[in-house]
């Protein structure tokens, strides 16, 4: 698609998001072009999602953030890690699956997903938000044993970022996947979007971990997954305030 056609597109958003009652006039083109992307670029589904967003956000998350008060318990066992950019510029977050278990809380979990996926993005941020970061994912599922399965929460975390972060994730990679791990796998897939399971990487030999490694870098992996960094906390990150 050229320029023009996505101006054609950008346009016809921005009055379908009008006909729905309400407005698209504090976001620019990089985030509506994120709602068209994840809809095929047809200006009416993109439309119905972007609504579907903003009263699901203003609801959700009333205040911009949930702060890590709110989502302790998915906190305390540092199960999860923000490891700076990857070549391409993409946040790299980091999910060690040994290191979870099934959430009887599961507003919090979801609150726990909308947590890292923000604070994930905006450590993209150069200052302001542009509206078109993405983000890289890592499911490491090294020494993972049955008291970690949690097909119920793969599935909620996918659909949150399907339906209220379209087009933010770049990739995600599987890592050490078990075989008593690939029936669950194979049933949480029929949950995914066809666009979402296309960037979904299974790491299966040495090959594929050489060209994992190359993609994100050995400075931001952990020494354990082939690189030289130190495991960073998701809790131990300061990401920076907005400009204005």
């Amino acid at each position: 698609m050229d320029k023009t056609q996505q101006e054609i597109a950008l346009t016809q958003l921005r009055k379908s998001v009008q006909k729905l009652g309400s407005s698209t006039d504090t976001y620019g083109d990089p985030t509506l072009m994120r709602f068209l992307i994840s809809r095929s670029m047809d200006p009416a589904k993109a439309a119905k999602l972007f609504v579907e967003w903003q009263k699901w956000r203003a609801s959700f998350v009333p205040n911009g953030s949930i702060p890590d008060s709110e989502v302790e318990d998915e906190l305390g066992p540092r199960k999860v890690f923000l490891h700076g950019l990857s070549k391409d510029g993409y946040p790299v977050l980091l999910v060690k699956a040994n290191k979870h278990f099934p959430s009887k809380d599961r507003l919090q979990f979801k609150k726990f997903v909308v947590h890292l996926l923000d604070k994930t993005i905006a450590s993209s941020f150069k200052g302001r938000e542009i509206g078109n970061e993405k983000l890289i994912a890592i499911l490491d599922l090294q020494h993972i044993s049955y008291k970690n399965i949690d097909a119920r929460g793969m599935i909620t975390g996918f659909q949150l970022l399907q339906s209220y972060y379209p087009d933010r994730l770049a990739k995600c990679f599987i890592l050490s996947m078990p075989w008593f791990f690939v029936s669950f796998w194979r049933m949480i897939s029929r949950f995914l979007e066809k666009g979402t399971l296309e960037k979904i990487v299974i790491v299966t030999n040495d090959e594929e971990r050489k060209c994992f490694v190359k993609e994100i870098g050995e400075e931001v992996l952990p020494e354990e997954l082939g690189g030289r960094a130190t495991l960073v906390a998701l809790q131990d990150v300061t990401v920076p305030p907005l400009e204005g």
